[in-house]
């Protein structure tokens, strides 16, 4: 394996070169993964990250940008993930337990706990419908209450950005759920 410098693999990233995709992969997968198992406590979970970051690195390799060493940038793109993936299961076991805990002391009765159910797992599945970063902005700013300028400094994104994702994510979620609505207001009437 011929190791390349950091600028041949922008170069050749940039110009498509599987080639020299493949040498640092090949070099720091392994590494990388260790790394996002050190954060996540989950190999699987750790294996995906990674395999995650080079799939996002190849699909984005036209716009690519790195100003420090590949080995410093693809840390931090991993480093990255695994705290957006920490976040997002805490923000899933959270609201997870929200809705148990909302679903078993409001709603009465068989015919309830299954629209109940139902409607859950349409929210759900709308949020995961959602592209990644857009679904991240959503969820910090809905379920971990930060506001736009803390997500932005934190996805190190602007503000605007943030806005646009949360239009993206509103509207996505407004035209998942148009079903549901009728449904969701009698659950809220039936509720006491």
């Amino acid at each position: 394996m011929v190791l390349v410098t950091d600028s041949e693999f922008v170069a050749g990233i940039r110009n498509s070169d599987e080639a020299a995709f493949e040498n640092v992969f090949r070099s720091y997968y392994e590494r990388l993964c260790n790394y996002a198992n050190t954060m996540l406590y989950d190999v699987d979970e750790a294996e995906e990250v990674v395999q995650n970051m080079f799939l996002a690195l190849w699909e984005q390799r036209d716009s690519i940008e790195i100003h420090t060493s590949v080995k410093s940038y693809l840390y931090r793109a991993v480093h990255n993930s695994c705290l957006n993936r920490i976040k997002h299961n805490k923000v899933k076991q959270m609201h997870g337990e929200h809705v148990r805990y909302n679903t078993e002391s409001s709603i009465e009765g068989t015919s309830q706990m299954v629209i109940g159910k139902e409607l859950e797992q349409q929210i759900n599945a709308a949020i995961e419908s959602m592209p990644q970063q857009c679904r991240t902005v959503f969820v910090l700013s809905r379920f971990e209450n930060l506001t736009y300028a803390e997500i932005a400094e934190q996805l190190e994104i602007s503000i605007k950005t943030v806005d646009k994702h949360m239009v993206k994510a509103l509207k996505i979620l407004r035209e998942r759920l148009k079903e549901y609505l009728p449904l969701l207001l009698w659950l809220l009437i039936n509720k006491n």
